[in-house]
């Protein structure tokens, strides 16, 4: 009987304790508007670096540390890569960045579903949507979004992690502009 009384009171613990974490992240989304990073990009082993900004709802800015001058950009509808040598836009619906910079689509679908613990430091969460998966990771103390993992348009493994974020910045005015060909 003590055994028993033992093992429903952990398990009262740890789901109390996954609640907490999961309510936490939700709260700290809720208060993002937008988000400033670094990031590495692994794409099928070849690394990527630069900085971002994220403006909800489904806005982005990258500017890649790469000697072809890229940036990827989003302007909420469309997506577009440039490089001093090629300019590529996509629909935002047809690319996972959909449902990553959708930040209510992320606070729905993590409140319907449980988290993964991975090593005691983050929280992972797997969000389906028609043919996309895609993996969000979160840190455990601080509640920030901290990567993700996803198979881009173009079927490679994507794996971004972020680091150094900065919460609710004041934003240059048409960051977000998509530019020309």
């Amino acid at each position: 009987m003590k055994t028993l009384l033992v093992f429903f009171f952990i398990i009262i613990f740890f789901s109390t304790a996954s609640a907490s974490v999961k309510k936490n992240i939700i709260k700290n989304l809720n208060n993002i508007q937008n988000l400033n990073f670094n990031f590495e990009q692994n794409i099928n082993g070849k690394i990527e670096t630069g900085i971002c900004t994220i403006e909800f709802p489904k806005k982005i800015f990258c500017s890649y540390k790469l000697e072809n001058e890229k940036i990827l950009v989003s302007n909420g509808k469309s997506v577009v890569i440039k490089t001093n040598r090629s300019y590529y836009r996509y629909s935002i619906k047809k690319t996972p960045l959909k449902i990553i910079l959708d930040k209510n689509f992320l606070i729905n679908n993590i409140t319907n579903q449980n988290e993964r613990i991975i090593d005691g430091k983050f929280v992972n969460y797997t969000l389906l949507e028609n043919d996309s998966e895609i993996n969000i990771f979160f840190d455990i103390k601080t509640f920030n979004l901290i990567g993700w993992q996803i198979v881009d348009i173009y079927q490679n493994l994507n794996i971004t992690h972020l680091s150094k974020i900065k919460k609710n910045q004041i934003l240059q005015k048409n960051l977000f502009r998509l530019p020309t060909n």
